[in-house]
């Protein structure tokens, strides 16, 4: 078990763990507790070496994409006890986001179901390189703004709401961003965005479907690039997002009109295995919801099969 003891309930959380483990006839759990030094990463390295059979991450999406980076090909399983704001990768997943027990069950009785992590490479102004994995999305430009000046206390008591808040904080740096990139090691190509999202699952919090093709063990990785020009811009992104992706695609007739419809230009899709950018201004970068500082280039790349993931039995 690696816990954030600032997630979770920790006399409720050995509660429901003990009695689970005792039911499922499995040894003592081994407790790590992470700290600002250590996200989980080292933990998972340490529960590895100890032997672990599973190893269940209860915290926020940055513990859980840190234990997801620790288990990263060990064929060891990741478990999900969603304690946090978004729980992105349980919400893809279609996993349990408030009920302790039902999540503990499946971490000692759950089916295995192999995913892929997406890898990135970012490089700083000065150079400096760091390479991290993440399970859900990584983006440059406004929705790492946003994340940045998103107010923590407010996240804390409103959820996923207070990203509205850090939205607004952001929008008076509102501005295009040009950047370079090649997909799939291709051609080199330009373009400006105000955002670019690299995508290993599509759902947001809130119920938006922002890569509606996006799946967590395809082996591929969905982008959007969000593009929005004149007045409108920002309500054609909406429309696409919220109403073509959460609500016409989830019925034969919408599907058809979407069809039917002109694309939306301030919208643009690319999809592969790779994808390598460099920005002209560094720009604020984000991994699975959480800020990881300003980028000057950025290298994508999906590790498939790379990570298990408990799931409820069949």
């Amino acid at each position: 078990m690696v816990y954030n003891p600032t997630k979770v309930d920790l006399r409720k959380l050995k509660r429901s763990v003990i009695a689970a483990q005792e039911a499922a006839g499995w040894a003592a759990t081994i407790w790590f507790e992470t700290t600002k030094e250590d996200a989980g990463q080292g933990m998972t390295a340490s529960a590895l070496r100890r032997g672990a059979h599973v190893v269940i991450a209860a915290g926020g999406d940055g513990t859980v994409r840190a234990v997801a980076e620790g288990l990263r090909d060990s064929g060891v399983p990741l478990a999900l006890l969603p304690s946090g704001t978004g729980n992105l990768l349980a919400r893809n997943l279609e996993l349990p986001l408030s009920n302790l027990d039902a999540s503990v069950e499946i971490a000692f009785a759950g089916t295995e179901r192999v995913i892929d992590l997406g890898i990135v490479e970012i490089v700083r102004t000065n150079g400096d390189s760091e390479e991290h994995a993440f399970l859900v999305m990584a983006g440059l430009g406004l929705d790492a703004k946003m994340i940045k000046k998103t107010n923590s206390k407010l996240k804390k008591a409103v959820g996923w709401l207070a990203y509205i808040d850090g939205i607004t904080r952001s929008l008076p740096e509102l501005k295009p961003v040009r950047l370079s990139y090649n997909l799939n090691n291709g051609p080199e190509r330009s373009m400006s965005v105000h955002t670019i999202i690299v995508g290993n699952c599509g759902l947001l919090p809130g119920g938006l479907l922002l890569m509606p093709d996006a799946k967590p063990d395809d082996g591929i990785l969905d982008i959007a690039a969000l593009r929005p020009r004149g007045p409108f811009g920002w309500a054609k992104v909406w429309r696409k997002v919220a109403w073509e992706n959460g609500v016409l695609r989830k019925s034969a007739l919408g599907r058809r009109i979407i069809d039917l419809s002109r694309d939306v230009k301030d919208v643009t899709y690319l999809t592969g295995t790779s994808l390598a950018m460099t920005v002209e201004v560094p720009q604020e970068f984000q991994l699975d919801g959480d800020e990881f500082g300003e980028a000057k280039s950025v290298r994508a790349w999906v590790d498939p099969g790379a990570l298990s993931v408990k799931v409820p039995g069949v």
